[in-house]
């Protein structure tokens, strides 16, 4: 495995091959990064695995200082899983300038949920995905593949429609969610949890279960269910920022006729102690 930290040497090392297959990430690997990148090796005939801390992406109060840089660490795991190329630059290789071109995503999208209590996140999001796209696909003369997780819904659907409308020649691939035995989604932030936090957390997607299983037994005043969904959580001691039925093709609030089996999904944001966890589940 090549460990590589500039992007004249990535496009160096990717030269002889035509398809690659990418995964961005931040870092901090867990399982769940893990099994997106065993997809992405039967994808291409080489696997990419990118690991930046954007910080366009975090908003002033958040945790971009903090957050957990374990480069060594998760080289070591994903050698062991066989991936090809790390790509790790430092941020003054991304961006040796300041980054003020940026892709601004339609507000439709990127002003609800995730955006609107992260004003600018998307635009980030997006800015330095455009960024390593470039960086890892310029040469392909074959497919191109990308994986992302489906715990960022949102974030997934978004980069589904930048890719659409810039007429990138990118497949973009949906990873399912990873979870541990009681059902918590795996996230790098789920180490921020105290032991006791820890135990909790599993309780953000039962919420969001016990909200889906209101929807499917003919409860259609949403806003009841999502209200409840929210007190109930609060109760616990969680700070929830929104629990909500959206329509899984665009994320907006579902008509009557939206509220049957397959067409749905429930997604949840919400603080426990310090750490802000997400979560999400299709019905």
């Amino acid at each position: 495995m090549q460990v590589i930290h500039t992007i004249a040497e990535l496009r160096q090392a990717l030269a002889r091959y035509d398809s690659p297959a990418f995964v961005p990430t931040m870092g901090n690997l867990h399982d769940g990064h893990l099994a997106l990148v065993r997809r992405a090796r039967t994808l291409g005939d080489v696997s990419v695995v990118s690991i930046f801390v954007n910080r366009l992406q975090f908003l002033p109060h958040e945790d971009f200082d903090t957050y957990p840089r374990t480069l060594d660490a998760d080289c070591a795991r994903l050698a062991e899983l066989g991936c090809d190329i790390v790509f790790a630059p430092a941020e003054s290789e991304l961006y040796p300038q300041p980054q003020t071109f940026k892709v601004q995503p339609p507000a439709a999208l990127a002003d609800l949920l995730e955006g609107h209590f992260r004003p600018g996140f998307f635009t980030g999001v997006c800015t330095v995905v455009m960024k390593l796209f470039q960086c890892v696909f310029a040469q392909a003369k074959g497919e191109r593949h990308a994986v992302f997780g489906k715990k960022d819904y949102q974030q997934l659907m978004i980069i589904r429609q930048m890719v659409q409308q810039f007429a990138l020649p990118i497949t973009i691939h949906g990873g399912e969610i990873e979870r541990a035995p009681d059902g918590l989604a795996l996230s790098s932030r789920n180490g921020y949890l105290s032991p006791q936090e820890r135990a909790e957390a599993p309780q953000l997607l039962l919420a969001l279960r016990t909200l889906a299983a209101g929807v499917l037994a003919g409860e259609h005043n949403l806003a009841a269910l999502e209200h409840h969904a929210m007190q109930t959580l609060a109760a616990r001691g969680w700070q929830p920022d929104y629990l909500t039925v959206r329509r899984r093709e665009d994320l907006q609030p579902p008509t009557e006729h939206d509220l049957q089996p397959g067409r749905l999904v429930a997604l949840g944001a919400a603080r426990l102690g310090r750490t802000r966890l997400i979560d999400n589940w299709e019905f």
